[in-house]
């Protein structure tokens, strides 16, 4: 559970591009299967420091989007993103392309192009992806994006989908303007996810009549609780693991064993799996 090396200043955006990009890292990622299948998506977990904070105490955050009720997974926090748009993210990908994009700055891209073929080829195709719908749910401004790496695709539990995070550095931009899909925008302290007793066992109990049978009625998972002021968020699913990978390859860091964790209590209705519709 140790947060690593960086542990006292949670790193420039150049440490963790080399952290996410030593060459033992690229076994654990494949976009072989990509396709612009509906149970394809890509996501940025974005990286940057909230309006107000500066300095170098103030350190970075994951940003993250509060789903809103109308959509699936209500309530959820997840980072920005979506399913590839064939006709729209193959012309942003051919963009991504060309000298001074996010992509072509990025150190790697070269070697990626060489070493690493098929994640190369898709690569630009996620990326534009992640950046789009960064764009429509938050207003990101895809320019102002630095590109530190992908990380391995996660499979969801409820739904047939594979999801392809890319990690990004937002070095300006501090305020967002979010859609109908988001709810809000919510800043997490890196130093604060580094920290054991800010994790939980999420204990959910399932109310949707067409919850498979085999599937229990209640499930435990590891969540991060994040309180700030009035704000208090559940870190967990999918996006929680996306970002345990993030600690685990950066910092060194594994969150506490289930079982030594308190429990948080919650419900997931039947609007779960379709949102307010």
């Amino acid at each position: 559970m140790n947060a690593g090396p960086f542990k006292d200043n949670y790193t420039t955006a150049n440490q963790i591009m080399e952290a996410l990009n030593r060459a033992k890292n690229h076994d654990h990622i494949s976009s072989e299967g990509v396709s612009y299948s509906s149970a394809i998506s890509s996501v940025l977990l974005l990286l940057g420091t909230q309006a107000g904070q500066s300095g170098p105490s103030s350190g970075l955050s994951l940003i993250l989007n509060k789903r809103s009720l109308k959509v699936k997974q209500p309530g959820d926090l997840c980072c920005p993103g979506g399913s590839i748009s064939p006709r729209l993210d193959t012309f942003l990908a051919r963009l991504l392309r060309l000298p001074g994009s996010p992509l072509t700055r990025w150190p790697y891209w070269g070697r990626w192009r060489k070493l690493h073929r098929p994640d190369a080829k898709h690569l630009p195709l996620l990326f534009a992806t992640g950046l789009r719908e960064g764009l429509e749910e938050m207003r990101l401004n895809p320019l102002g994006v630095k590109f530190l790496g992908p990380l391995p695709p996660q499979q969801l539990v409820m739904f047939d989908k594979v999801i392809y995070p890319m990690v990004c550095r937002v070095p300006r931009q501090k305020r967002f303007f979010t859609n109908w899909e988001v709810e809000k925008v919510v800043f997490i302290p890196i130093k604060n996810l580094l920290d054991p007793s800010n994790y939980a066992c999420y204990r959910v109990r399932v109310e949707i009549p067409r919850h498979s049978k085999k599937n229990p009625n209640r499930m435990d998972y590891l969540c991060f609780t994040h309180r700030n002021n009035n704000e208090s968020e559940i870190l967990w699913g999918a996006t929680f693991r996306i970002a345990m990978v993030f600690l685990d390859l950066v910092y060194g860091f594994n969150p506490p064993d289930i079982e030594s964790v308190p429990v948080v209590r919650g419900v997931l209705g039947e609007n779960y799996l379709t949102g307010n519709v």
